[in-house]
């Protein structure tokens, strides 16, 4: 280690059964740890690499400390400090994404209703419900309520034919027990018992109906990653590298991965260390990160960076009356990310209110990070695939114009389509991280822009990258537990981790939605040791 190097090694990063550091105040004061090029001699050897302090590395590290305790693990991270990034609690909506309100997961296909990707995502949520409150049983996280709290979830539709489409949506999803409690109504009375904001000052003709459910959540998702690494920090053999940048990702002889590093935050000599496995959860830089890989499966990707931003109203008077996320459809001809929602948000235990999303946009793959990341991305695998996605989806380029000149009043008038009585006054423009959209090579050549996430492995599964963005955080440890699969298969198949695995996510192996008893099971389970409110409990306070 060189002078301006220290430990990251920290007794007030090891959780107990009876305290768990929250907050991000102690992370700050880890050192960064050295740096390094491939063509350098390595420091030493881990059996995993992490690049990016986010939700996904995060869980990734807190899962293999308890399913493989002895494993040695370095974590890369930019940034002073964890979750600062699309992690952090205004870089995204903080919804507990399970299809319980969002419409883009439940598309009209041929003129019937398709549920298929609304019940996969439910049934991840289960999994991260799960595995969070078993961290916290395990004293390896604690105070939920800090970062998750019961918010019903609302899909709401103005007009007759979004009327008809929640009506719909209702009947489908119901007919499956993971939706079970979803109640639906056409009445604008019934509506404002449940969200009385969507239906003051509206005129009494306008078509409008609900659904609503009660067991939804609010995230805080940077919190929920601080308290990840904590835990990943506690165990002996792990090192948090903060301030420092990956430069190179190099393939050593015998299949493992040299990692060159360098300090963010001074001019210090580059460094390396050898990693059996690499994970990839650089966020908007993963990308980058996955083509310094030289994997031939990275010629098959190109990203297009969206940003986005929240309308936030502190005032108590109002945000205390709207205790739901209620979300819309998009505009017709818009993209799914423009999905409007209306929303219930819980920071640092105090009860916002937030209306969005508006799209951004830059050529930044990150927030904090230069204009280039898109350019870098760019070469003669990708350039064609890239061009194609910005002819085939110009409406995508006109829709990102359009919102990218908006003025603040034009913002207000979209918030009072949901909010009719909406002050001009009190709204603040939140930035809501950056993203970057998968844009993949087709059988053609061309490419298609697509936008959910994607795992890409190199042939050995030493080398894991995740590319992508929505539902992500809400659905990270199902990711996570597919990485690991591919990772260590192995491992992964033999009855230790197995049975480990079923300890922290009691349902797992199990679709429940064909199992209703293990299903409630899981929901009891979760709502008790993650101090959610039950769904009596949320009615006598939205009645």
């Amino acid at each position: 280690m060189t002078a301006m190097t220290t430990s990251t090694r920290s007794d007030a990063f090891r959780p107990s059964r009876r305290k768990v550091l929250i907050g991000g105040a102690a992370l700050g004061t880890l050192a960064l740890a050295g740096c390094g090029r491939s063509a350098l001699p390595a420091e030493g050897r881990v059996d995993v690499a992490i690049i990016g302090g986010g939700i996904m590395g995060a869980t990734l590290g807190a899962m293999l400390g308890q399913l493989q305790p002895g494993f040695r693990m370095a974590m890369f991270e930019r940034l002073d400090a964890p979750a600062l990034e699309s992690s952090g609690v205004w870089h995204n909506a903080g919804t507990g994404h399970s299809a319980l309100c969002e419409p883009n997961y439940t598309p009209i296909r041929d003129g019937r209703m398709v549920i298929d990707n609304a019940v996969r995502i439910n049934e991840q949520f289960q999994v991260t419900r799960q595995f969070l409150a078993s961290m916290v049983r395990l004293g390896e996280m604690g105070a939920p309520r800090s970062f998750l709290n019961s918010v019903p979830h609302m899909g709401f539709g103005i007009g007759a034919e979004n009327v008809d489409f929640q009506r719909q949506r209702h009947e489908a999803l119901t007919a499956n027990p993971l939706f079970a409690g979803m109640e639906y109504s056409a009445d604008a009375g019934r509506i404002a018992e449940w969200a009385p904001l969507l239906t003051e000052g509206r005129e009494a003709a306008q078509p409008i109906a609900a659904t609503w459910h009660p067991l939804g959540t609010d995230a805080n998702w940077g919190e929920v990653t601080r308290q990840l690494v904590a835990s990943y920090i506690a165990k002996d053999a792990n090192r948090l590298h903060l301030n420092t940048e990956v430069e190179d990702i190099a393939r050593n002889a015998d299949g493992s991965w040299r990692i060159t590093f360098r300090a963010t935050n001074g001019d210090t000599a580059a460094r390396a260390i050898d990693a059996t496995h690499v994970f990839n959860g650089a966020g908007g830089a993963a990308l980058l990160m996955l083509q310094k890989s030289g994997i031939p499966e990275s010629r098959l990707y190109g990203g297009f960076p969206v940003g986005g931003s929240f309308l936030t109203h502190e005032d108590p008077a109002i945000a205390d009356r709207h205790l739901s996320k209620a979300y819309g459809r998009a505009a017709a001809g818009s993209p799914p990310m423009s999905v409007p929602h209306l929303d219930t948000r819980y920071v640092d235990g105090v009860r916002k209110l937030a209306f969005g999303p508006f799209a951004t946009f830059s050529t930044n793959f990150l927030m904090q990070d230069s204009f280039t990341g898109l350019f870098r991305s760019m070469n003669t695998a990708n350039l064609r695939p890239m061009m194609d996605v910005g002819i085939d989806d110009f409406g995508l380029v006109t829709y990102l114009a359009g919102q990218v000149v908006q003025t603040q009043s034009s913002r207000i008038d979209q918030v009072r389509e949901y909010f009719p009585d909406a002050p001009s006054e009190g709204w603040t423009l939140t930035q809501a991280g950056q993203r970057v959209q998968i844009i993949k090579r087709t059988e053609t050549g061309g490419g298609s822009l697509q936008f959910g996430t994607e795992l890409v492995t190199s042939q050995d599964g030493s080398f894991v990258s995740l590319l992508g963005a929505s539902p992500g955080a809400s659905t990270a440890p199902s990711i996570m537990l597919d990485a690991l699969q591919r990772m260590f298969p192995d491992r992964f198949a033999s009855a230790a981790w197995q049975n480990r695995l079923r300890d922290l996510v009691p349902s797992f192996g199990t679709a429940l939605a064909d199992d209703p008893r293990q299903l409630a099971n899981a929901w009891a389970y979760s709502t008790e040791m993650l101090a959610l409110r039950r769904p009596e409990d949320l009615r006598r306070d939205t009645l």
